[in-house]
């Protein structure tokens, strides 16, 4: 049957269908508007289901941070940055983290029939990825750094200081954003991978014909610079190298942080 164009347009905004698909849709439903949207939900999540086992390592990362006192990051995921920047695409991202902030980390549950719509519409495989949520104890402060690239937040870091304020969370967490540790301090590095890496260091200094009389404090010293790479008070601090962050922190304490990145 024929079907009229404004009721194809009319199908195509309603569901984010492509034109023929709508058209089709309708033809095959007798002009049935919402027997057509089911028609093409139903296709929309088989085809998702075909994306199931697609890599998603794209997306974008969202950070909110209330007032010093509560901070969230939520990392939303997708197989390109074309959709990554999308308007539908960050606007559920945003909605995720508002609420997550609000209620807590469980809020996030909340989502799946919204993000099984976007799957549909966007037609790639999108998933919630990394979720991270600090509420400040009496005495710390919370502050974080959002990083953009290409129009998409891609590097949110979130820190918690004790006996600081907002400007040094801050300024710390830009820092992490750009040296990535892995560990807050050295006690925090599992015991196994500092054997191995002890072990590698020494296998590579005698390799390199040093004295075995000197090989420990050599390996001592290279093994400092593992900890530089991995620890963030032990990181130079990326404004001024001639610091450690835990020098920089004077009293203050850093209690934790978070970093969530895309890619």
């Amino acid at each position: 049957m024929a079907v009229a164009a404004s009721d194809v347009a009319a199908l195509r905004k309603s569901t984010g269908a492509g034109m023929m698909d709508a058209k089709r849709a309708l033809e095959d439903a007798g002009g049935d508007m919402e027997k057509a949207a089911r028609v093409l939900r139903e296709k929309g999540k088989a085809s998702a289901a075909k994306r199931d086992d697609r890599e998603n390592s794209q997306g974008a990362v969202a950070l909110i941070i209330d007032n010093g006192e509560v901070g969230t990051i939520v990392e939303l995921k997708c197989e390109t940055d074309f959709v990554a920047k999308s308007t539908e695409f960050v606007s559920l991202l945003d909605e995720i983290t508002a609420a997550v902030a609000e209620k807590g980390i469980e809020a996030r549950d909340s989502f799946s029939s919204e993000l099984e719509e976007l799957r549909v519409l966007l037609k790639e495989k999108i998933e919630l990825g990394k979720v991270a949520r600090f509420v400040a104890p009496a005495g710390a402060i919370i502050d974080g750094y959002l990083h953009y690239q290409s129009d998409r937040g891609v590097n949110a870091v979130l820190v918690e200081v004790a006996g600081g304020d907002r400007e040094l969370a801050h300024n710390i967490a830009v820092h992490v954003a750009f040296s990535k540790p892995q560990y807050l301090s050295r006690n925090e590095v599992p015991a196994d991978l500092v054997a191995s890496e002890r072990a590698t260091l020494e296998a590579i200094s005698r390799n390199e014909g040093k004295p075995e009389a000197q090989l420990e404090k050599i390996v001592d010293g290279r093994l400092r610079g593992f900890f530089e790479q991995i620890c963030l008070l032990d990181q130079p601090y990326v404004r001024d190298e001639k610091v450690t962050i835990e020098k920089m922190l004077g009293v203050a304490k850093i209690n934790r942080f978070a970093q969530i990145t895309i890619g």
